[in-house]
């Protein structure tokens, strides 16, 4: 249990400390994914691969909406 509440402690100071620019997505993919990792006895890999995954979702969406931008039509 203090292994559990260490790790969430340091999770949540890596998180006050990075900048929100980059955050976005990443913060409900290393829920979701540290909850399926735990499950699986990889709480921190799941986590960080959640991040990842949702981060590179959040990207595409955002590539999506720029080239909707560009061509002039509406979102």
């Amino acid at each position: 249990m203090t292994r559990i509440l260490i790790r969430a402690a340091l999770i949540l100071a890596a998180v006050a400390l990075a900048g929100t620019a980059e955050a976005k997505g990443c913060l409900k993919g290393a829920v979701v994914g540290g909850i399926a990792g735990h499950m699986a006895g990889h709480g921190v890999v799941g986590a960080a691969a959640g991040c990842a995954i949702e981060r590179h979702e959040a990207n595409k969406k955002d590539k999506t909406i720029r080239q909707g931008d560009r061509d002039g039509s509406a979102r």
